[in-house]
């Protein structure tokens, strides 16, 4: 599906991820809405990076309305959230492609890889939507630190995976509307390794005192924009 003329839903838009995402994808020409479970904070938080953009480019609402509005939904919230979120809203998600950006971090050990049930957190919000959702997993090693600085190049790949090829170049192209590289990598099993690498980048952030650290897919032959196969 392209994504010319097509809306996309953040929810949890509010947040750092989310707002820097919604931020960069609105600064790259597409029609945006942000959701919270407060309308209030998400019209807050829509005014203020609209402020940024200098032109109005986002609305803010409640998760309920952003998804139904939303061509592609894309869901930023904390992992404890992340299951009753997504289900809230599992009758606007019919039909549509839900981008995951969730990370299973169980605080105080958010340095530690600690995957529920030894699976990948997505792929089983997965089989709780049912087949009416595609869903794909993405942007989890993405620090927030920068997305809402245009002039800072971030140094880190997407790694994208999910059970559906064209699903996963939605957020290969939406990775490209952030100014960043997505890489297809496999079945959404597979996020697997992409959630716990999160918990390994904030443990080397923490060992070198650094804010953003990032990964890098090496070896691959030249790309034309949208991925490969």
């Amino acid at each position: 599906m392209p994504l010319t003329g097509k809306t996309i839903a953040v929810l949890g838009g509010t947040g750092a991820e989310g707002s820097g995402l919604a931020f960069r994808w609105a600064h790259a020409g597409h029609r945006v809405v942000i959701g919270s479970r407060d309308a209030a904070k998400a019209q807050t938080v829509a005014a203020e990076i609209n402020a940024l953009l200098g032109r109005s480019a986002i609305e803010g609402f409640d998760n309920e309305a952003a998804a139904a509005r939303g061509d592609v939904v894309v869901l930023a919230v904390p992992f404890a959230v992340q299951q009753a979120t997504a289900l809230g809203v599992k009758a606007q998600l019919a039909g549509k492609v839900l981008i995951d950006v969730t990370v299973p971090l169980l605080p105080p050990k958010v340095d530690r890889v600690q995957l529920p049930n030894g699976r990948s957190a997505v792929e089983q919000l997965a089989e709780k939507l049912g087949a009416e959702v595609q869903v794909v997993a993405a942007f989890q090693n993405v620090g927030a630190h920068h997305l809402k600085d245009l002039a800072h190049k971030i140094d880190c790949d997407v790694l994208v995976c999910g059970d559906s090829k064209a699903a996963r170049e939605i957020a290969i192209a939406l990775a490209e509307a952030a100014g960043l590289v997505g890489i297809h990598a496999g079945a959404l099993a597979n996020a697997a390794a992409v959630e716990a690498m999160t918990s390994v980048l904030i443990a080397i952030n923490k060992a070198y005192k650094a804010r953003a650290s990032g990964v890098r897919i090496t070896g691959l032959p030249p790309r034309p924009l949208g991925g490969g196969g």
